[in-house]
């Protein structure tokens, strides 16, 4: 099973690259980011003929997330994240697909730092961490896997000094990261790739992609049991660099049909 994430800056103005990439990579499960649409222009029609079943929670100018699965109808199970009823920003969904609990997740920026914005990014955050406990309690397989606007660490930040007092790089929002790992959920393309510097986002701006001056934001967290099916962690890096891409690259994970067995 190949589950994918993809932030498209814009569902609309970039449907072309995301059906191109859809046509290439053909993933089982992919979990969109910044729709940037409503829910009445999410192109739905557009992505049935290109084989996908679909979910989503959009919102005018911002934010917006999806599931879709091929070949399947995903089971909406969630449209937002518990815990602040008021809070109107569509940054969470949750669907059932082939057994697996999919909770796709678009984490405030928060900048600038100090301010309103990182306060919410951290009771967000907070918000987040209660609900990863109560899914963990199910026993159920489950994956929470998004955009965190977060670098978890300084291999995941290219020249990680300029950015200290960025809000994806505070102190305090790379603990929030590091206390939601700690509850038992398994970063998976640090799992996979233990010591490399990867990157998930290039910059418009200075040529960041050319000189791969790069973040890792986009981030799997797993279940126990999902965990031990993970095959493979990767990142299309190469559709950074289509025209009218996204500042977002697709990374996706693959998921053996049963647990690997360790020596």
């Amino acid at each position: 099973m190949k589950i994918a994430t993809y932030n498209v800056n814009g569902v609309n103005g970039r449907l072309d690259v995301l059906l191109r990439w859809l046509g290439e990579a053909e993933p089982d499960v992919v979990v969109l980011q910044e729709l940037k649409a409503p829910d009445a222009r999410f192109p739905a029609k557009a992505i049935e003929a290109s084989g996908y079943g679909a979910v989503w929670h959009g919102q005018k100018s911002w934010n917006g997330v999806a599931i879709l699965a091929r070949g399947k109808q995903p089971h909406l199970t969630r449209k937002d994240l518990p815990g602040e009823p008021e809070d109107e920003q569509s940054r969470f969904i949750e669907a059932i697909v082939d057994g697996i609990v999919i909770g796709g997740l678009y984490l405030p920026n928060g900048n600038p730092y100090p301010g309103p914005k990182f306060d919410y990014k951290l009771r967000w955050f907070r918000r987040l961490h209660d609900y990863a406990a109560e899914l963990l309690e199910l026993e159920v397989p489950v994956v929470l896997v998004g955009d965190y606007n977060v670098m978890p660490t300084e291999l995941d930040v290219y020249k990680p000094e300029r950015w200290k007092d960025d809000a994806l790089f505070r102190t305090e929002v790379r603990e929030a990261y590091q206390n939601l790992i700690n509850q038992g959920w398994t970063d998976a393309l640090r799992q996979m790739h233990p010591g490399e510097r990867i990157y998930t986002f290039w910059d418009y701006f200075r040529n960041a992609y050319g000189r791969d001056a790069g973040l890792r934001l986009d981030h799997f967290l797993l279940s126990a049991d999902l965990a031990g099916r993970l095959a493979k962690a990767e990142v299309d890096k190469h559709v950074r660099g289509w025209a009218h891409s996204s500042d977002h690259a697709p990374v996706w994970i693959e998921l053996n049909d049963k647990i690997k067995r360790r020596k």
